[in-house]
């Protein structure tokens, strides 16, 4: 893949695209076959295809792949969050959940209904190889459907399934982005939830999107890795001209036409309040005074459930979920991968620690998830040249009502000894809100359309647009609404008409 070979840091871009994650290449795989000139660039590298993909104490206790940097919190005190900077971004590491929002859940805080997004979803699950079952879910969209059969359930789950059927739950198979179907390249008994996968089986942003589009013999993309934008820049009339990159050392002013910026909810706000000028003091794209508010990762807690004589055997664990406390408000219950010991050898907990061999081959592993409510006191600011989040922890009834309604749920099924571990704020992969999109200026910072409603060629396709992060994993509503927002800007002029 050689697309960075022509690039001309003289020309002037129809688009310029910061961050290769979900949003961003969803948005270029829209935007392909539009005839118009593409820059994308990423901060970070491709992830070598290699056995350490693979090594559970190489990502579990060496942190392979993570970014080494430290964020600060609202005192003040250094922390490292869970970050990658790596072509696809951190869709690399996730485990594949992919999830529509629920139609409740787009409330009168959205500026778009469901029908809206429903043909984007569908087309993001054609494109990323969704698995999954209709008709399980008691919450699902009424048109939800998916185009490929569910992965199968191993014996355990399988027995746990039909154990929470006899409680009047309603286990359903997860929808899930991995290729493991009939010749499906997925190795199963490999790591997958927080690993790179090394035989492309799942259906991250490179893998689907971008990839397809850089191995294509005349790209229609010129793309640059290891190259940073540190800010934005802004000309007459209010438009985005284009972005100071550094890349080798070097910096280098690139100008586009439009600008598309995708580079995480937290690094896009980062991004725009680091490009302050003399006509935006408080940031770019931040009249409303919103840029960096508002952000929300989801509440989360694992919750590891034994029984003490019976071992575990599952190797792909993450196939059912459980929806039945989310029309309460209190969230989703899904499997996630299953715990290796390697990832207990430095949690808090005395029995992690003392015990995880025996704990990891009995355990039955949950992911508890809780909608994260949009505090405009909980933000991020970028302080002397560092990220800080402001986060104010609020009591949510509804996480514990979840955690103990899955506790009970698991004895019944079972599993007598149960362990929780809550995850804090370096827990930033479901991260979103700070640049919410809305009906108005007032109290958002961008339009249904993800354009900023301060600079008419910006637009930011990431997490970051959420206005209310659901109880759900983000991954296919990004991509869903890249595909939309990609489409929408493909039949606009190329050049003059920025509206």
């Amino acid at each position: 893949m050689n697309a960075n070979l022509n690039w001309n840091p003289d020309k002037i871009y129809d688009y310029l695209i910061i961050g290769s994650g979900m949003g961003g290449s969803a948005v270029v795989s829209a935007l392909a076959e539009s005839g118009s000139s593409i820059l994308m660039v990423e901060r970070g590298d491709f992830i070598r295809q290699e056995k350490e993909n693979w090594s559970v104490p190489e990502l579990a206790l060496n942190r392979r792949y993570a970014a080494e940097e430290k964020w600060l919190d609202s005192r003040g005190n250094e922390f490292t969050p869970r970050m990658y900077y790596n072509v696809g971004g951190n869709s690399k590491f996730f485990g594949g959940s992919a999830f529509r929002l629920r139609e409740k859940d787009f409330d009168s805080q959205w500026p778009l209904d469901y029908s809206e997004m429903a043909p984007w979803y569908k087309k993001a699950e054609e494109i990323l190889g969704v698995r999954g079952k209709q008709g399980e879910d008691p919450t699902e969209p009424s048109d939800q459907s998916y185009p490929l059969p569910p992965i199968p359930h191993e014996q355990a789950v399988r027995d746990l399934s039909r154990k929470l059927t006899k409680q009047g739950l309603h286990p359903f198979h997860l929808p899930i982005a991995v290729d493991q179907g009939p010749e499906g390249r997925c190795r199963k008994g490999s790591p997958c939830d927080g690993f790179p996968c090394m035989v492309r089986a799942k259906g991250d942003a490179e893998n689907r999107m971008l990839r397809p589009l850089l191995l294509k013999e005349s790209s229609p993309l010129t793309f640059l890795t290891n190259t940073r934008a540190l800010r934005l820049l802004a000309g007459p009339d209010n438009t985005i001209t284009g972005a100071v990159l550094f890349r080798n050392g070097k910096e280098y002013i690139q100008k586009a036409r439009r600008v598309i910026l995708s580079a995480g909810a937290v690094n896009s706000a980062a991004l725009l309040l680091n490009s302050a000028d003399t006509d935006m003091p408080e940031g770019l794209a931040n009249s409303s005074g919103y840029v960096g508010r508002c952000y929300m990762a989801h509440t989360n807690t694992v919750l590891l459930a034994l029984s003490l004589f019976r071992k575990n055997p599952t190797v792909f664990q993450k196939t059912l979920a459980v929806n039945d406390f989310y029309n309460q408000g209190w969230g989703n219950i899904q499997l996630r991968g299953k715990v290796k010991k390697e990832m207990l050898q430095n949690k808090k907990q005395l029995a992690f620690r003392l015990f995880p061999d025996f704990i990891a081959q009995r355990s039955m592993d949950l992911w508890l998830m809780s909608e994260d409510s949009p505090n405009p006191e909980n933000r991020v600011t970028f302080e002397n040249g560092r990220i800080r989040i402001n986060l104010n922890p609020t009591e949510n009834r509804g996480h514990e009502k979840l955690i103990r309604a899955a506790r009970k749920m698991m004895r019944k099924a079972g599993y007598p000894l149960l362990f929780t571990d809550r995850r804090g704020i370096e827990a930033v992969q479901h991260q979103c809100g700070t640049l919410r999109m809305g009906g108005n200026s007032d109290n958002s910072v961008l339009n249904k359309w993800c354009r900023s409603w301060d600079h008419p060629n910006l637009y930011v396709v990431d997490a970051s647009f959420f206005p209310a992060s659901a109880a759900v994993n983000p991954a296919l509503t990004i991509a869903a609404m890249g595909l939309r927002v990609g489409t929408y800007l493909k039949n606009l002029p190329h050049k003059g008409d920025l509206c």
